[in-house]
């Protein structure tokens, strides 16, 4: 069990990384290839838009083809997509606009590594269900989840850091390159994942039934604890019944709170270096970010940790309930108070990073083992979906004469406090319940 968990650690942060650093180059390859802002920024919402279509598709796979393998195919395919884009930003330069659309699709297939998070939290969700058998062993899954899903933030770091010292090397195309290796990673770490029970099960059942054993098939899952009432197709079934509950809430909660992420986390700089913001100098923007990404660590550590506690619903709500109210008050902070800004940015990352963790593996708990990976893989893709629609939102606010305070407050802060409000309506699970079925 500890190096299956060690290995979503490292897959997360690996998908992470080529995840992060498309964002962080897209500047340097719009600079070598003439690129306006608006044409890069365009180029951005059609990555993201394909990044869901994928998130989208993953989770059928996985639930088909089984969550080891979807691991596996996750971070592979990743790291090559992060080779071949190298090698597409080259075609941009010699072809222009078929290159483009070659890049948006390399890119857009890329996404696995967004998915590889639905994909750990459904796989750890059954592992940890097989291990920790009881409510005292129950209540330290999510801290232990909490651990693999801090790789955000390391593998953001690990970007950051490449860039730094391999820029001045190659230039963008040798970041991308360096990407490719966590696929020899996962060649080598897959002979050490096994897949995970329920799946086994249910996967043998399917194919008893198939080959006319009923009997067989009914008592090998009511042996280990599962069901076969629902046959359907794991797309239909994440909309029937109790799993389209989950599935509603879970994804607009998602869909919500990735208006906040998109404001406060990716264009934070802005947000905080812009004159209509809070005007503060780039390098004390870059600064105080510097600070929220350990805060951020902190924050899944936390949640995952409370989430055992009280319920990771609740744990959910309370956090982005305070993180909406937090941001708020850090936008109406007067601008010469530069200490107490740093402070409730800082902590407004703590309140909206953290419960990422508790929601991923609620995910898990909230669907049953035949459509756990696609309800899952639905959830992640609406954040995507998300951010597009947050994207456009934001630029026509700005476009229309608003300044960044107010826009990041219409489009950020109250979504965050919404997305806190929604979640409740969410099933709630007892923190030490082990959902086997």
């Amino acid at each position: 069990m500890k190096a299956a968990t060690w290995i979503c650690f490292f897959a997360w942060t690996f998908a992470v990384y080529d995840f992060v650093l498309f964002g962080s180059l897209l500047p340097k390859l719009a600079e070598d290839h003439g690129w306006t802002e608006s044409y890069s920024t365009g180029v951005n919402t059609w990555v993201t838009i394909g990044t869901a279509f994928v998130a989208f598709g993953v989770g059928p796979m996985v639930d088909k083809l089984g969550r080891r393998r979807g691991i596996v195919i996750a971070v592979i395919g990743a790291a090559l997509m992060s080779a071949l884009t190298a090698a597409a930003g080259w075609v941009v330069g010699v072809i222009a606009g078929v290159g483009v659309v070659i890049l948006i699709l390399v890119r857009s297939v890329a996404g696995l590594g967004y998915a590889e998070q639905a994909i750990n939290a459904t796989y750890l969700n059954e592992m940890f269900a097989h291990v920790y058998t009881t409510p005292a062993k129950a209540r330290r899954r999510g801290l232990i989840y909490s651990v693999v899903q801090s790789g955000f933030s390391i593998g953001s770091v690990l970007a950051v850091g490449s860039i730094y010292l391999l820029f001045p090397i190659g230039g963008w195309a040798l970041c991308f390159v360096v990407g490719a290796f966590p696929a020899l990673f996962m060649v080598w770490a897959a002979k050490y994942l096994k897949e995970s029970p329920q799946f086994t099960v249910r996967h043998e059942a399917k194919k008893l039934l198939q080959n006319g054993r009923s009997d067989e098939a009914h008592a090998l899952v009511e042996a280990a604890g599962l069901d076969l009432k629902d046959q359907s197709a794991p797309l239909v079934s994440a909309f029937k019944r109790e799993s389209l509950r989950s599935t509603v809430v879970l994804s607009l909660s998602f869909f919500l709170i990735w208006f906040g992420v998109l404001a406060f986390s990716i264009l934070g700089t802005s947000v905080l270096n812009s004159a209509d913001g809070k005007n503060i100098e780039f390098d004390g923007a870059l600064q105080i970010l510097i600070v929220s990404n350990f805060s951020a660590i902190a924050g899944y550590m936390f949640f995952g940790w409370l989430g055992d506690r009280i319920g990771r619903r609740n744990t959910i709500a309370i956090g982005w309930i305070l993180c909406g109210a937090c941001f708020t008050a850090m936008l109406l902070t007067p601008n010469s108070d530069y200490g107490l800004i740093v402070a409730l940015y800082s902590l407004g990352l703590f309140l909206l990073s953290g419960p990422f963790a508790a929601l991923l593996f609620f995910g898990g708990e909230s669907f049953p083992v035949h459509v756990r990976a696609t309800g899952n893989s639905i959830v992640a893709a609406s954040g995507q979906l998300g951010a597009v629609v947050a994207g456009a939102l934001i630029t026509m606010t700005l476009a229309g004469g608003t300044g960044w305070t107010n826009t990041a407050l219409m489009w950020g802060a109250l979504p965050i406090f919404a997305a806190g409000v929604v979640i409740l309506a969410a099933r709630n699970v007892k923190p030490g319940e082990v959902r086997i079925f």
